[in-house]
């Protein structure tokens, strides 16, 4: 193992390491590391550092803007932001023209009319866009924020504990106090935040140039009743089907309006969504043993090794009970949700668009494959942005229109205590049986009691009626004369 300063590995880990400790504990840790006989080319290599030094250097650069930057937050929202515009850019992204936006907007008109025929939830009222790329990154971020930065804070907490338990040993080294190790974690926070920032921002800016609209991850994006659509990722899809463009920005337009009606008129329904991965981030913890035996085993001058370690889930978190009941319910919100906005938009444009069936099960099988900014999520925090049972929740709503109506299945909604539950999805058909026995019950129950209440206040008037008569007949004063003895004189002629 040779130990020449020169060589390309041993030049990024102490450019890498200079970034972040300074210049003397740098030199430090590489000593420590040769001494400990590591391989700094092989750690360069397994770190994924790049050899060409116009590369290192741009990587270097934004490594120090991050830590110069400096805050606590789990997660770096300016680096997220900056790299989810970069990630836009790289894929390509054009300025929305105004027969673009006017495309957009003209069927997002439509879409509210069609629509009126199918459901009883009005319009949402919101404002209709045309959108970039780049700008659906930066309507959404917002939201990605709260998304994930409880998730981010539980992770960052836990990994703080558990590089602090394994780092003690360092004591006053140079190399820990430029971690921050025993003073709050300053630089293993900020490294933390970049690293979620980024992964974040690599995400969104994946998913912008996947998405047609504000809803089609099945969360709500925007805060307001807002619709839009993202024209480039429209003309996209369109290009691989048979339909016309225009056919297949209506139909998308239909599914974005039913999204903004569905949230707009249930206000429950963001909280519920928001809240289930909020509920499942307060609960995150690691599995700390796992990590101790994982890098008690590891070879650091095996690159190899280390790639299995961090690619088979080394750092996999620990699902408790909380969480799993956490994300059976956002599973199941999120098949309601999809599940109802399919059925909805389908019977919106079924007299309108000739190419509705294949379309619909093409965005169903689009959403059950998901793309890799969806995967990037579910591996960084177990999440889950398509749902799980779509087609169960579309034949629940199906039949239940069949069955009671439009406004018997829309009516659903008016309150989270009506909605089907995950066992529910299994038998539509049960589910109907069973909400109408239950109504069944109610009404006679409310029957009863009607009854039972008629008869108490009959009750009530005849003891009333009775008290009169009584009272009149007791306390009736004699006639005039009459003082109830012999008759007067002339009385009994007269007779």
């Amino acid at each position: 193992m040779s130990e020449d300063p020169s060589r390309p590995g041993d030049e990024s880990w102490e450019a890498l390491l200079r970034s972040m400790l300074g210049p003397q504990a740098a030199e430090e840790a590489m000593s420590a590391m040769r001494a400990a006989g590591l391989d700094p080319t092989a750690m360069a290599n397994a770190a994924g550092l790049p050899q060409d030094s116009n590369q290192l250097a741009m990587m270097l650069q934004q490594m120090q803007q991050v830590l110069a930057a400096g805050g606590s937050d789990p997660v770096n929202w300016a680096l997220a932001g900056d790299l989810a515009s970069q990630v836009v850019r790289q894929g390509g992204d054009q300025t929305v023209t105004a027969a673009q936006a006017a495309q957009v907007t003209q069927a997002l008109q439509v879409a509210d009319l069609w629509l009126d025929a199918a459901t009883e939830l009005g319009p949402s009222g919101g404002g209709q866009h045309a959108w970039s790329r780049a700008d659906w990154a930066q309507h959404t971020l917002p939201t990605w924020k709260r998304l994930a930065e409880p998730i981010a804070t539980s992770v960052s907490r836990a990994l703080e504990r558990v590089l602090e338990e394994q780092t003690r040993e360092l004591g006053e080294h140079p190399f820990a106090a430029g971690l921050g190790i025993g003073a709050g974690g300053g630089l293993i926070r900020q490294l933390g935040g970049a690293v979620f920032g980024m992964q974040v921002g690599q995400a969104v800016g994946t998913l912008a140039g996947e998405v047609f609209g504000t809803s089609d991850t099945g969360l709500p994006l925007v805060e307001g009743p807002e619709t839009a659509l993202v024209p480039a990722n429209v003309t996209a899809f369109a290009e691989g089907l048979d339909a016309p463009e225009e056919e297949v920005r209506l139909f998308l337009a239909v599914r974005e309006v039913a999204h903004a009606r569905l949230f707009a008129h249930v206000p429950w329904l963001r909280s519920h969504l928001l809240g289930a991965v909020e509920a499942y981030a307060r609960e995150i913890s690691i599995d700390t043993g796992a990590i101790e035996e994982a890098v008690r085993s590891l070879d650091p001058s095996d690159p190899e090794a280390l790639r299995e370690a961090f690619s088979g889930g080394m750092f996999v978190l620990e699902q408790s009970p909380a969480q799993r009941a956490a994300l059976v319910r956002l599973e199941t919100a999120l098949a309601l949700v999809e599940g109802w906005v399919e059925v909805v938009a389908g019977q919106a444009v079924a007299p309108h668009l000739p190419h509705a069936v294949p379309l619909r099960e093409m965005i169903r099988r689009r959403r059950a494959a998901g793309g890799p900014a969806e995967q990037t999520f579910a591996s960084l925090v177990g999440l889950e942005l398509r749902p799980r049972r779509l087609r169960e929740a579309a034949a629940l709503w199906t039949h239940l229109a069949q069955e009671r109506g439009d406004s018997a299945r829309d009516a659903l909604w008016s309150h989270p205590d009506l909605m089907p539950t995950a066992e529910e999805l299994d038998d539509p058909r049960g589910f109907v049986a069973a909400r109408d026995a239950a109504a069944s019950a109610e009404e006679d129950v409310d029957a009863a009691l009607a009854n039972i209440l008629a008869e108490a206040q009959s009750i009530d008037r005849d003891d009333d009626g009775r008290g009169d008569a009584r009272s009149d007949v007791e306390g009736e004063e004699p006639v005039e004369g009459d003082d109830g003895g012999e008759p007067r004189e002339g009385e009994a002629d007269a007779r």
